[in-house]
Order: structure tokens, then C-alpha cells, then sequence
């Protein structure tokens, strides 16, 4: 952990002697890293996750902007302990702008909040979604965009895994949980016409590296062996009391105890992202096209 904890030192220097002020959107190319996580089953941490990656990611000097796209079932803002006034709801239906309803934190991240309880835009139309999608292209700012998507492999989801430039399956040592992360990944592996997806996998509330390393061996050999797709082992994170504390507490547990195993492995998978380019046509432009389908 060590180790992990000096590489995230060294990408802060790095960042602090090589920051350079963000050019307007027409005058540079467009680097936003658009990472999407998603799972296949609920229950497995996958928001937690989200949002304690922004953190991480923030506290290297990165922009973020954390999309709750739980369509249906949002609840970013609720770990966050957020009440925001507009969401993405407002933003399909005309109401207001992307960049009204962004809302900025006390962690040094900025929040799109989710739409709870509309289940109506779970199936957006294609009007909606389109209007969605182009309202993306405001968040043109941000160094990094993560995507919380909801559980399961609805067509939303599919497409935010699609374009996205990195694409995190989360995963436990459950063996449901095991077998439906292999269900996505196989629907991805059918559905998903992008050979240079960076597919990535975490597995999450492990006891020891072992039980970790155990269950990414299973999940690369099988879709190795019965799937065209390459899956990355991206790192695991541990099963810490502090997590569970901190949920109840409505606080990323980065911010409460950020000298917690479950910190440092967080710490360990950004820098690992950070050590990877971005797939070539990546960027938040790219992202774009891709959602529409250009």
C-alpha cells in the first residue's frame, strides 16, 4: 500500500509542474477521459465507487464532474448527503440546461444529479435522448466525466458503456454477482462495436489480495476463452468497516477516513487509469458522436 500511496504522490507533483490553463473548447482539442462504470447486478458498490474515485481524481488537480445516470433510481446526491434543486429530468424535458442543473461540491467535484423517481425517462424517447446527449457537450471543461450508470444491460447503459473511453464492470466475490458481471460483459462483447474500449474490471469488498486475484483470474480466463473482448484486472478494493460507516454518514469514505484501506485502493485504481491513454477518438466530442451514433 506503500507503494500505492507514493505513485498517487508522484501523480500530484507530476500534475502540479505540468498544469497548463484549459484553452477555450474551439481553441483545443478536447482530452475529457469519459469513464463509465457499471454493473451487473445492484448492490455491489458501484456508486460508491463513482464517487469516491471523483474524489480521488480531484485531489491530483483534475476537473470532475460525476453524472448520476440511474435513470430512474438516482442516488449520487443521496451518498453526498445533496439536495439539488434541478436534475436530469429538467434537462430532457427542456427545463433547464446542463450547466444550470451542474452542481458544485464541498469535495471539489461537481455533481449531475440522477432523476429519482421518474420512471418514465428510464426508456427515454428519441427526442429526449437526443436533446441529453448534446447537452453533453457543455461539460466540454472537465478533465474527467464519471458516469454512474444503473445496474443491469438496458440499452442506456449499454450505449454510456459504449462511449465511453474506459468502461469499469464492478464486481463482489458473490457468485451472483460473478455470473451477472459475465452477463454484461458478454452482452458488451456482442452488442458493443469498439475493439479499442479500454473494458476494465474491479472487484469489490475483498477480505485479502488473494480472494481478489481469485476472482479476476476466473472472470479473464472465462471471457478470454468464450468471448471476443479483452478485460483488464484494474484492482479491487477492500471490505472495510470504514466504508459502511461513512455511508451512514452520507460522506464519501475518501473524505472520512482517507488513510483506509478502502482509500488507498481507490487511490491505487486512478493511478493506474492515469498511467493509460486515452483510446484514440476519445474525448468528450467523440463521446458525442458515438451516443448518436455518428
Amino acid at each position: 500500500m506503500e507503494d500505492q500511496a507514493e505513485q498517487l504522490r508522484e501523480l500530484v507533483r507530476t500534475r502540479e509542474n505540468n498544469a497548463e490553463a484549459l484553452q477555450p473548447y474551439s481553441a483545443k482539442p478536447n482530452k475529457t477521459r469519459i469513464i463509465t462504470i457499471a454493473s451487473g447486478k445492484g448492490g455491489v458498490g458501484k456508486t460508491n465507487l463513482s464517487v469516491n474515485m471523483a474524489l480521488a481524481y480531484a485531489r491530483i488537480g483534475k476537473k470532475v464532474v460525476l453524472m448520476d445516470a440511474d435513470l430512474g433510481l438516482a442516488n449520487v446526491n443521496v451518498m453526498l448527503k445533496i439536495v439539488p434543486k434541478w436534475n436530469l429530468y429538467h434537462v430532457i424535458r427542456k427545463q433547464r440546461t446542463m450547466r444550470e442543473i451542474l452542481t458544485e461540491t464541498e469535495y471539489g467535484i461537481s455533481i449531475v444529479a440522477g432523476a429519482s423517481g421518474f420512471s418514465k425517462i428510464a426508456n427515454l424517447t428519441d427526442d429526449e435522448r437526443t436533446r441529453f446527449i448534446e447537452e453533453l457537450n457543455t461539460l466540454y471543461t472537465a478533465d474527467i466525466i464519471i458516469i454512474d450508470t444503473s445496474a443491469g444491460v438496458s440499452s442506456n447503459v449499454m450505449d454510456f458503456i459504449a462511449a465511453a473511453d474506459d468502461a469499469i464492470i464492478v464486481t463482489t466475490t458473490e457468485p451472483t454477482a460473478i455470473t451477472d458481471a459475465y452477463g454484461i460483459v458478454k452482452i458488451i462483447a456482442t452488442e458493443v462495436e469498439s475493439s479499442d474500449m479500454g473494458l476494465k474490471l474491479v472487484v469489490n469488498r475483498v477480505r485479502n489480495v488473494t480472494e481478489a486475484k481469485k476472482v479476476a483470474d476466473r472472470m479473464l480466463s472465462i471471457t478470454g476463452q468464450f468471448l471476443n473482448v479483452k478485460l483488464e484486472y484494474l484492482g479491487f478494493v477492500y471490505d472495510d468497516t470504514a466504508v459502511a460507516h461513512a455511508v451512514h454518514r452520507q460522506r464519501p469514505f475518501m473524505v472520512e477516513s482517507p488513510r483506509s484501506k478502502a482509500a488507498q485502493c481507490i487511490q491505487h485504481i486512478v493511478g493506474r487509469l492515469e498511467k493509460t491513454e486515452i483510446r484514440e477518438g476519445g474525448g468528450l466530442r467523440n463521446m458525442v458522436r458515438r451516443l448518436l451514433g455518428k
